[in-house]
């Protein structure tokens, strides 16, 4: 037989398997990789960028989120211990608020990136304002608990409440015919029990801490022991603590007790004069709560 001339062409396919394409997973990856680099690259050119004042606002924002404590969080109290989103609240233009009044942080007008641009400076400045309202706020709120205060209308007269440098600053004085002590001694009489009370109800609302001091008038103890208007006032000093510590105020929230004897008169004129010999009760300012913190100056 004749060979075939048109020979039979057979075509081999050999598919490729086990190292084929593996799709886009790896782009998704590398993207989220990307992604993260720069978050972090951002997060630490943020972090260089911003004041030391800052920094404590944020770090003090994620030890404590609610505030819940005194230190740094995100406080919400009446008078701020530091916290890290009220450190960030500026004065811009709150439409629903009186001008000037600083705007918070769900106010339309608040802008928590402008207060990166501030300066320390600035930022202090703007920080210190802020809880010098709120001291403010808190005294009117305690006076007004005097007037609804029946054991206590009477007695308004010898309760002197200012804002100063240090803080809310209360004083309780004598007058000549209701001393709130027995003479020369640190007895406590029950109308100057009932002020005290109702200076722990208001201070309990916040979470600053105190100071307490006593004063004596110029007028000398007449003692065979030695006992002078220095320990008098330290006494009556602590007497008002532990009146305070009854009421329920925390003993951790007592910063410190002193006492001042006539050093520190009320009244320069009159050296003897009642109103020398007093209580003073300070609602201290986070700047000078962080002075005693660091050993500064003792209180006036």
């Amino acid at each position: 037989m004749a060979a075939n001339s048109n020979p039979i062409i057979v075509v081999k396919k050999i598919k490729k398997g086990g190292h084929g394409h593996h799709g886009g997973a790896w782009k998704v990856a590398f993207a989220d990789f990307v992604t993260a680099m720069m978050a972090f690259f951002l997060l630490m050119w943020l972090l260089e960028s911003a004041s030391e004042e800052q920094k404590r606002g944020i770090a003090g924002y994620f030890q404590n989120p609610m505030g819940a404590s005194s230190g740094m969080g995100a406080s919400s109290a009446l008078i701020d211990m530091g916290g890290g989103l009220d450190a960030l609240k500026v004065e811009a233009g709150n439409p629903n608020g009186p001008p000037g009044q600083p705007s918070d942080a769900s106010a339309p007008g608040f802008d928590p990136m402008r207060a990166l641009e501030l300066s320390p400076a600035e930022l202090l400045e703007r920080a210190r304002a802020s809880e010098r309202r709120k001291l403010d706020q808190l005294k009117l709120q305690f006076e007004s608990a005097i007037e609804e205060n029946p054991e206590l209308v009477d007695l308004r007269d010898q309760i002197l409440i200012d804002v100063t440098g240090e803080g809310l600053r209360i004083q309780i004085v004598d007058e000549e015919t209701r001393p709130m002590f027995l003479s020369g001694s640190a007895s406590l009489q029950e109308y100057a029990r009932a002020i005290l009370r109702e200076v722990a109800k208001v201070v309990k609302t916040v979470p600053n801490r105190l100071s307490v001091s006593g004063h004596t008038d110029r007028a000398g103890l007449d003692r065979a022991d030695g006992y002078s208007n220095w320990e008098l006032s330290a006494d009556r000093a602590n007497a008002a603590r532990r009146e305070l510590l009854r009421a329920g105020i925390q003993d951790a929230k007592i910063a410190r007790v002193v006492g001042l004897g006539s050093s520190a008169l009320f009244d320069r004129r009159h050296p003897t004069s009642p109103v020398n010999r007093r209580i003073t009760i300070v609602l201290l300012s986070q700047a000078r709560e962080r002075e005693l913190a660091e050993g500064g100056a003792p209180l006036s």
